[in-house]
């Protein structure tokens, strides 16, 4: 039995600090703890919802297929902000696995069908809600389509990159890859790098 088997929390106040592309919240709340004791708590949220990431393997090169975008934030922080990243997003009104696959033909320009669900994963569960799910595909040039780098009304600015994955696992290392999610995703390849060369394997078989 866990102390936190005997801990309440009840909200007292959910106010809306600001809302816009995502959503920023103050919520109040009593929290008791185990011993009785009780403090009133006050949190600042950013509520992003749900969200979808996913690893891009061709097989037959032994790549990642990874996109490189801006990001404000890191600007900020004063590092190089143009990031190499797996290609993800946010999930509207659809499921997970739907989601995914948009994100991937917009960004990349690969279509794929039947994505291999992984696990899902709160990035920074102190300050957001965003939760995301985690995917692996694996792709072959057969599988390009369309251009990729993102949609204009979105004003999406990307660029496609194909990496060998022991240099991607390399840039890890170096901070040529800082990205947490596409660290994640990364270290799951190099866990798992047989099944996926055998489901690449079968794919180019079944092609």
């Amino acid at each position: 039995m866990s102390k936190f088997d005997r801990t309440g929390i009840t909200i007292r106040k959910d106010e809306t600090l600001w809302k816009g592309w995502s959503h920023l919240r103050r919520v109040t709340f009593d929290y008791r703890r185990d011993d009785g004791r009780e403090s009133e708590l006050v949190w600042e949220v950013f509520d992003r919802g749900r969200a979808v990431a996913i690893l891009l393997f061709d097989p037959t090169r032994d790549t990642v297929v990874l996109v490189r975008q801006f990001r404000i934030p890191v600007h900020l922080m004063g590092d190089p902000a143009f990031l190499l990243e797996v290609p993800a997003g946010a999930v509207d009104d659809e499921e997970p696995e739907a989601a995914v696959c948009r994100e991937v033909l917009e960004e990349t320009g690969y279509r794929i069908d039947s994505p291999r669900f992984l696990f899902a994963a709160y990035s920074s569960p102190g300050s957001l809600t965003e939760k995301i799910y985690f995917y692996a595909a694996t792709v072959t040039a057969a599988d390009k389509i369309a251009a990729g780098g993102g949609v204009d009304h979105e004003h999406e600015d990307l660029e496609l990159s194909e990496v060998a994955l022991d240099e991607a696992l390399e840039m890890i290392g170096t901070g040529a890859i800082c990205d947490a999610k596409t660290i994640m995703l990364l270290q799951w390849a190099a866990l798992n790098r047989e099944k996926l060369v055998r489901a690449g394997e079968l794919q180019v078989q079944e092609g």
